[in-house]
C-alpha cells in the first residue's frame, strides 16, 4: 500500500471517528434537556396529585363534622321509684285522720314505680247520737324524663298545677280557699272548701304537693252525720298539712333523699318555668275530683 492511500486511510479513521464522538455528544446534549422536563413533569404530576387529597380531606372533615351534630338530652329526673302509698302514714297520724279505719285500701296501678293510691274511711258511729264520718286519700305520681315531653320535674310541675285546678275546680263547691304550704317539698298548695250531699255537709281538704318529679295529692274530709256536729274545717286542715309532710319525707326516703337529700321547702328552678302542655296529657284522671264524688 502507498503512503498516499495510507494517509487516505488513516483521514477517513479520523472523520469517522469524529462522526462518532460529534453523534455521542448530540446525544448526550439532547438526554441533558430532556432530564429538566421530565423532573419539572414529575414534579407538577406529585403536587397535582397532594393537593387533591388536601383539598378531599378537607371536604370529608367539613362533611363529617356538618353531620355530627349533637343528640337530644333532657335532665335525669331525680327520683326513680315511689313508696307503698298505704305505708306512707304513721299509725299515729292515721289515729288522728281516720280513728276507726282498719287497714288502708289499696288503689289498682299498672306500674307500682310510677303510680299508686290508698283510702282509709273511718265512721264512728254513736247510735242515735250521729256520728263522725272521716275519710282519707293519698295519691302520688311519678314523672320519668323524656327528650320529647321534657324532664320529669317539668312534666311534675305541669302536673301539680292541674291537681290543684282541678281541686279549685269541683262542681258544687263552697266557701272555697286556697294558700301555699310552706316547709312541703318544692312547693304545695292547700285548698278547702264545703260541699253539701245528702248523707250531710262535708268539709273537704285538698293538699297537692311537687318534691322533685313525684306529685303528692291527699284528699281528707269529713261530715257530722245523723245530727252530729260538722267538723272544725281548720282542724283538718292542720291534720291534712301534717299527713302531707310526712308523705312527702317518705317518697324521698324510698330514693335515699334523691339527688338533693331532704326535701326543702324552696321552690327548685324548674318551678318559674311555664309547665308544658303535655304534661297535663300524660296525667291520669284528678284524685281531687274522685274524691268528692266517693265522699
Amino acid at each position: 500500500m502507498s503512503e498516499g492511500t495510507m494517509q487516505r486511510a488513516v483521514k477517513r479513521d479520523e472523520h469517522d471517528q469524529r462522526e462518532q464522538r460529534a453523534r455521542g455528544l448530540r446525544r448526550a446534549v439532547v438526554c441533558a434537556a430532556a432530564v429538566p422536563v421530565m423532573l419539572i413533569a414529575a414534579g407538577c404530576s406529585s403536587d397535582s396529585g397532594s393537593g387533591d387529597k388536601a383539598a378531599d380531606d378537607s371536604s370529608t372533615k367539613s362533611s363529617a363534622s356538618s353531620s355530627a351534630s349533637p343528640s337530644p338530652t333532657v335532665q335525669a329526673a331525680a327520683y326513680k321509684s315511689i313508696p307503698d302509698a298505704c305505708k306512707v302514714l304513721g299509725k299515729k297520724t292515721l289515729e288522728d285522720l281516720a280513728p276507726k279505719a282498719k287497714s288502708g285500701k289499696k288503689g289498682s296501678s299498672d306500674d307500682a314505680s310510677t303510680r299508686g293510691s290508698c283510702s282509709w274511711s273511718s265512721l264512728d258511729n254513736n247510735g242515735v247520737k250521729g256520728s263522725q264520718f272521716r275519710w282519707l286519700n293519698v295519691s302520688l305520681l311519678r314523672f320519668e324524663s323524656d327528650v320529647t315531653r321534657g324532664s320529669g320535674e317539668e312534666l311534675a310541675q305541669a302536673y301539680y298545677e292541674t291537681q290543684v285546678q282541678d281541686a279549685k275546680s269541683v262542681s258544687g263547691a263552697k266557701s272555697l280557699k286556697s294558700e301555699p304550704v310552706a316547709g312541703v317539698g318544692d312547693q304545695a298548695t292547700a285548698v278547702r272548701y264545703d260541699l253539701k250531699k245528702k248523707e250531710g255537709s262535708f268539709k273537704q281538704e285538698t293538699v297537692v304537693a311537687r318534691v322533685e318529679n313525684v306529685v303528692v295529692t291527699l284528699d281528707y274530709n269529713g261530715a257530722g252525720l245523723a245530727g252530729e256536729k260538722t267538723p272544725s274545717a281548720d282542724t283538718l286542715n292542720k291534720l291534712a298539712q301534717k299527713a302531707v309532710k310526712e308523705v312527702v319525707a317518705a317518697v324521698a326516703e324510698a330514693n335515699d333523699g334523691g339527688s338533693a337529700g331532704t326535701p326543702s321547702s324552696a321552690p327548685s328552678k324548674s318551678a318559674s318555668k311555664s309547665p308544658s302542655g303535655s304534661a297535663s296529657k300524660a296525667a291520669s284522671s284528678s284524685p281531687s275530683k274522685s274524691a268528692a264524688k266517693k265522699s
